[in-house]
């Protein structure tokens, strides 16, 4: 036992809880699958609380494209922004050394973005949701707040790729050897994040209580990954960024995109974000303004029913299903009806080829047209 707390009872009474130790390693890591907060996302981000989506308690990882599971991973979870995070479970009473540990995480770390296809996360996931009678779209919404499903695995895809990870030693105590490693390599890796958090458990009569602290984020460590001013985009760096994580061809289609805009409409704006840039055409009319769609860094076109149904003609819900038939016409696009009051996407490889593209651009000159004979 090494403290206590104090907690007042609805009697105004005053409660001790005593520091316990985790009796079984496996107790904690029932703790963090059925309560996946501990993993304490509002401490690693203040400004943006992570979310988790729970992926799987031992998540196989190969040394070979293809081949067999070699390491299991603890657990598995992804945040909102798809960000893959290894959790490695340790109660401070284990006797192997800590180079040991952080040794495992950095082979599990190095192989699992190598070897990890998403399709392999996401069928696990699906298949863990199935047999719990969880439907896993419902989940994803559910824990979150992500509305595109596609977009949402597209982008734990792209984080995978670029080797943007998050590695997170989990103990009931983390000591101070471990923490000086987990400091060390928090400052000197990026893009990957390597945090420990510390969720210690106290007990009394009839009751328990787990207080996590995230360990690791120096100053200099969480400025340069979690930096406090957004970026702002403009054309060089939207098609710097938009060339090095998607196709030259996506690149080509979003720059003829550009190039209508520029021609048809009297001014655009370029976005601010951390990570994805953006620009949107918009269009002036009868003091209003209109923003038919918007182009995305991570490869596609949003379609923005969301803010064209409060505008005149599209306030109409006739008009918006018309622009919806219109746009499902294309080959390789296929809107929900239910999307007309939302803000789907369309990925820009489906108007790579010439005749997909200029019947894109018809439509945006549609909806100009329409917006002005309103």
């Amino acid at each position: 036992m090494e403290g206590t707390i104090y907690l007042i009872d609805k009697d105004g009474e005053l409660r001790a809880m005593t520091q316990q130790p985790y009796k079984k390693e496996d107790t904690l890591q029932g703790f963090l699958e059925k309560y996946n907060n501990l993993l304490a996302g509002e401490q690693m981000n203040e400004s943006d609380p992570r979310r988790w989506l729970f992926i799987s308690r031992e998540m196989g990882i190969p040394k070979e494209e293809g081949g067999s599971d070699t390491w299991s991973l603890d657990h598995l979870f992804l945040d909102q922004d798809g960000i893959p995070t290894l959790v490695e479970v340790k109660r401070s009473s284990d006797s192997r050394s800590r180079r040991e540990v952080v040794a495992q995480m950095l082979d599990y770390a190095a192989n699992a973005v190598v070897h990890w296809p998403i399709e392999k996360i996401r069928t696990r996931f699906e298949t863990i949701c199935q047999e719990q009678g969880i439907e896993p779209v419902d989940q994803i919404r559910e824990c979150l707040g992500v509305e595109d499903i596609e977009d949402f695995w597209e982008k734990a895809k792209t984080n995978l790729r670029a080797e943007k990870i998050r590695l997170v030693f989990v103990a009931d105590k983390i000591p101070q050897e471990l923490r000086l490693i987990v400091e060390f390599l928090n400052r000197q890796m990026d893009p990957a994040e390597v945090l420990a958090v510390e969720i210690k458990h106290y007990s009394g009569p009839g009751w328990k209580s787990l207080i996590p602290r995230v360990i690791g984020q120096t100053e200099e460590a969480r400025e340069k990954k979690n930096p406090h001013t957004e970026r702002q985009w403009d054309e060089k760096s939207f098609f710097q960024e938009l060339g090095s994580r998607r196709s030259s061809e996506d690149a080509e289609v979003a720059r003829k995109i550009l190039e209508w805009a520029k021609n048809n409409l009297p001014r655009f704006w370029w976005g601010k974000g951390k990570q994805d840039g953006s620009f949107i055409p918009i269009l002036d009319h009868n003091n209003i303004s209109y923003y038919p769609i918007a182009v995305w860094t991570y490869g596609k076109v949003e379609i923005q029913f969301q803010w064209l149904k409060t505008r005149p003609p599209f306030d109409s819900e006739s008009k918006r299903k018309e622009l919806l038939d219109r746009l499902n016409r294309i080959p390789g696009v296929q809107i929900p009806v239910d999307a007309i009051t939302l803000r789907p996407n369309i990925f820009l490889s489906v108007f790579k080829e010439e005749d997909a593209l200029k019947r894109f651009l018809e439509i945006l000159e549609w909806v100009v047209q329409e917006i002005k004979a309103s």
